[in-house]
């Protein structure tokens, strides 16, 4: 991105207005040797209009006249007035010409009736309109209910579609997050099965109440009888 705002217009003025080599010229407006020699036979940017430097705040006259006399001299540019960009100034309460506040009760009722997402506060911030002529528009006591009619309020003129969708957008958003936190909060804490352990079979206790040990078996010593006959059964 060149440092000056008209590169080609402002050598057309250095060249004409200057005794600068073209080497200087082009390495101030960041262009190419040839294309300033171009520009100075004709060939280039032809019936352009030069953009003073000077007048512009991007070059200075004792800067000139260091290049002028030492044909090796680099041109710069002056140090920036401004050291930190200025912050724009917060904007106050929207204006409403006149010939437009009367539509204001139209838009309240297209919010009120597509958008109830939207507060009250965001309505009258976005349209310069008051609570109490929203409420009046709402509970249908407003001068002229009669004849109301829900319009858009970028086609009624009082502001840009841009605006209208970052404050539906917001408020719709909020309106998303009040809802979830609102369904968590119904659902309530999950609750955890408890398993108790079973009672003991009073007839596996001892006498103090505890189990007796038992003993554990391997699959050898359970099946080292298997098949064979019983003192009972040999009789």
């Amino acid at each position: 991105m060149a440092k000056i705002l008209m590169p080609k217009a402002t050598a057309v003025w250095l060249i004409d207005n200057t005794t600068l080599t073209f080497e200087q010229i082009a390495e101030f407006c960041e262009l190419h040797p040839l294309e300033v020699k171009g520009i100075a036979d004709g060939e280039v940017a032809e019936n352009m209009r030069g953009a003073d430097p000077v007048a512009s705040g991007e070059f200075t006259r004792e800067e000139i006249q260091k290049g002028e006399d030492d044909k090796a001299y680099r041109l710069n540019q002056p140090a920036p007035k401004y050291t930190e960009v200025p912050q724009p100034k917060k904007k106050g309460a929207r204006f409403t010409p006149v010939s437009r506040r009367k539509d204001r009760p139209d838009a309240i009722a297209w919010f009120l009736k597509h958008h109830p997402e939207v507060t009250d506060a965001q309505i009258s911030k976005l349209i310069g309109t008051t609570k109490s002529t929203i409420e009046s528009v709402r509970s249908r006591q407003h001068w002229n209910a009669t004849n109301l009619k829900p319009v858009d309020p970028v086609t009624l003129g009082l502001v840009s579609q841009i605006e209208l969708d970052a404050v539906i957008s917001k408020a719709a958003a909020k309106r998303a997050t009040a809802r979830d936190e609102k369904e968590a909060r119904l659902a309530g804490p999950t609750l955890r099965k408890v398993v108790t352990p079973a009672p003991a079979d009073p007839a596996e206790t001892t006498a103090d109440g505890e189990e007796p040990k038992r003993e554990n078996i391997t699959a050898e010593q359970l099946f080292a009888n298997f098949g064979k006959k019983t003192g009972s059964d040999a009789e």
